[in-house]
């Protein structure tokens, strides 16, 4: 079964009286269960079509469906609520709410589904004892590592249980060994959840953890290697 499905997918941005080409006609499919990476370097388009797939950007042309939702036509509210019911997020920038504590971070997506709050706190104290943070729940981000940040970056993305997980560099930021161990513990959750993990890289780290490797250059399609048995 397909998760994701992106048929010519096109994208080109403005910049002043130039135009650059991102993607020139992408189409992709993405099996549930999928553990992807994207990889290419800078400009390559790769973060472009990970935006796309999670309805943070939209497409020129082409069609977009995940999880049987076609995304060409739908509106910004129902981007937002499809995001916020089947898409988790990891930036490379971690992008955490600095004045919330790791506990409260990984809260965020729950309060705003409308979780009750013990389920809440439940889930968001075992998620953050499966990525390694247990004692740390009431610490900010300021006061956490560059790697505890990720993996509450982490915990935050799949506490509610989503679809599909997007990672943009999620090791950009960190020392081989935190990015070995998060890259380890995305496959066991993974492996254990069926959660889908896309990623976008030019991190051979990744590319080496990933059981089927994209290759985009110039915003096309150059390579496609399915590792899976």
């Amino acid at each position: 079964m397909n998760i994701v499905e992106c048929v010519n997918v096109t994208k080109t941005y403005r910049q002043g009286k130039m135009e650059v080409r991102a993607l020139g006609g992408v189409s992709l499919r993405i099996k549930k269960g999928g553990f992807v990476a994207l990889a290419g370097p800078s400009g390559s388009g790769k973060t472009t079509l990970l935006n796309i797939i999670g309805g943070l950007d939209a497409a020129d042309s082409g069609s977009v469906i995940v999880e049987g939702n076609v995304l060409d036509n739908m509106s910004q509210t129902e981007l937002a609520q499809l995001r916020l019911r089947k898409i988790g997020f990891v930036f490379q920038s971690y992008n955490l709410i600095p004045v919330l504590s790791a506990l409260e971070n990984v809260e965020f997506v729950m309060l705003l589904q409308g979780v009750p709050t013990k389920e809440r706190l439940d889930r968001a104290r075992t998620i953050l004892d499966d990525v390694g943070l247990e004692g740390l729940y009431d610490r900010r981000p300021a006061e956490l590592s560059g790697g505890q940040q990720q993996r509450v970056a982490v915990a935050r993305a799949i506490v509610s249980d989503p679809a599909i997980v997007l990672a943009d560099e999620p090791t950009a930021n960190l020392d081989s060994k935190t990015g070995r161990e998060l890259l380890e513990m995305m496959g066991e959750m993974n492996e254990q959840k069926s959660v889908t993990f896309i990623f976008s890289t030019h991190d051979k780290m990744v590319m080496d953890h990933a059981r089927r490797l994209v290759l985009i250059r110039d915003g096309l399609l150059a390579d496609d290697q399915d590792r899976d048995p």
